[in-house]
């Protein structure tokens, strides 16, 4: 086993910029193994970063000190099978959902597991990952998982796995509740009769502008929102509005329902 390589399950979106930020802060390419069933998903990979491709699993991922789990939850244990032979030295760092980390030691044959959630910002170096580690890992394979997921953005380690499902609906989801805003900001200018290119221009500017505002300031974003809300202003009548239709009880029970199906999926695999 050398410690310096790195094996990676599964070869889409979240693989590939964790790959990406390994490669910019000076791994190897040559110590990097995908193992990737569809082939233009292998060519991809082995085209814009010239790293080691293969269709299945062999004993060549042996070699792994850590191997990164980053197929699609319900492919797990089909992937996982022919793996189990040759990666059971090896630390296990899992970017699926849903999956535990008790179900991952099982089929791996490693106590050593760390779960992440992180999510798509993480594709332009923006994203936030919740970080779960078992009792097995120690400081030192921690700091490896840290390593890996720093160009991606922002870690939060937790302490128990059953947060993670948290972390699932809050962020892993969030981008998506995000988008959703934009959308119905876009559609809104299209209904003022702004052009589809002003009306998204705005709307990202201004979701990107607040939260970045929010990010730099000490005042919680309660503070904030009443800083830019004059009484009987045009803040407060799209507030009011808001308040109206329960759009903030609504977002809450949205992201619990998430926590929940979260907790399903763990239940299910």
């Amino acid at each position: 086993m050398n410690p310096d390589t790195i094996a990676f399950i599964g070869g889409g979106n979240m693989a590939g910029a964790l790959i990406g930020g390994l490669i910019k802060s000076g791994r190897r390419a040559a110590d990097i193994l995908v193992v990737e069933p569809v082939e233009a998903q292998r060519a991809q990979l082995a085209a814009r970063f010239g790293v080691q491709a293969q269709a299945s699993a062999d004993a060549r991922l042996a070699a792994a000190g850590l191997v990164v789990w980053a197929v699609k939850p319900q492919l797990f244990a089909e992937a996982a099978a022919p793996c189990r032979a040759h990666v059971g030295q090896a630390l296990q760092l899992s970017v699926m959902a849903g999956i535990r980390s008790d179900t991952i030691a099982a089929a791996t044959g490693s106590a050593r597991v760390v779960r992440a959630m992180p999510n798509t910002p993480a594709l332009i170096g923006q994203g936030i990952a919740g970080l779960f580690a078992r009792d097995a890992v120690d400081a030192a394979g921690r700091a490896v998982v840290q390593a890996l997921l720093a160009p991606t953005g922002r870690t939060l380690w937790v302490d128990r796995e059953e947060d993670l499902d948290a972390v699932t609906a809050l962020s892993g989801s969030g981008p998506a509740y995000v988008f959703y805003l934009l959308e119905s900001m876009m559609a809104a200018a299209a209904e003022m009769g702004l052009s589809p290119e002003q009306g998204r221009e705005l709307a990202q500017a201004t979701v990107a502008g607040a939260a970045a505002l929010a990010g730099q300031s000490a005042e919680h974003p309660s503070v904030l929102r009443q800083q830019v809300t004059s009484k009987g202003g045009t803040t407060h009548a799209a507030l009011s509005a808001m308040e109206a239709a329960g759009v903030g009880p609504a977002i809450v029970r949205a992201i619990r329902a998430a926590q929940h199906r979260a907790r399903e999926l763990g239940d299910e695999f």
